[in-house]
């Protein structure tokens, strides 16, 4: 895969536990990227990405604790959330109902409750595009991509592409210059590395 360059890239540390992965995903692509909790550092960065894994509240206490709520709602560069950095994105989430970023209008939800669904949503599942976006670039129709959640966004205006657990959710999202991946494409191969890739080209 060709690598991409003249990029700085920042991963916000805020504690997220996938920061590993997904430093390692991005050493793949060819970029260094810098771990900071600095407001100049991660302003004056290119691309700036939100990780995280675990609940609302303690991710949005992290990001209060480092000073980082007005400096992320602030970015103007490309900004992407993972995971729970993506539901962090939102106006609230009903776990532990907890206001959040309030960058992209919506509310994370749980799952419905169904004697039959598995939550956490924990799998590969394929995205449906919805609507037409450079991260698509070269990406397959109905590729596959690794989810693990308890929490999803209904699919809404934002949304570039859903998939389905116990109904249509939002799987990639796009509202101004925030965008979001409900799925962790540092575990999601060939897709997941061209979804990056793509990320860092705009």
């Amino acid at each position: 895969m060709a690598t991409v360059s003249k990029h700085d890239v920042v991963l916000v540390d805020a504690g997220g536990s996938n920061i590993g992965s997904l430093r390692y995903a991005l050493h793949r692509l060819g970029i260094e990227a810098s771990l900071s909790a600095d407001p100049g550092r991660i302003r004056a960065a290119t691309h700036v990405i939100l990780p995280g894994v675990g609940a609302a509240a303690p991710g949005m206490r992290r990001l209060h604790d480092a000073g980082l709520i007005d400096v992320v709602c602030g970015l103007t560069q490309p900004v992407l959330g993972v995971c729970l950095g993506m539901q962090l994105l939102f106006e609230r989430s009903e776990e532990g109902d907890t206001p959040c970023l309030g960058v992209i209008p919506g509310v994370v939800q749980g799952f419905p409750q169904s004697n039959n669904l598995r939550i956490p949503h924990m799998g590969w599942n394929a995205l449906r595009i919805e609507r037409d976006s450079a991260l698509f670039s070269d990406v397959e129709a109905e590729s596959y991509v690794y989810f693990v959640h308890s929490y999803m966004t209904p699919s809404a205006e934002h949304t570039l592409a859903s998939t389905d657990h116990g109904g249509r959710f939002a799987a990639l999202i796009q509202h101004n210059n925030f965008y979001g991946m409900q799925f962790h494409p540092e575990r999601s191969g060939s897709t997941g590395a061209r979804l990056l890739q793509n990320f860092l080209a705009l």
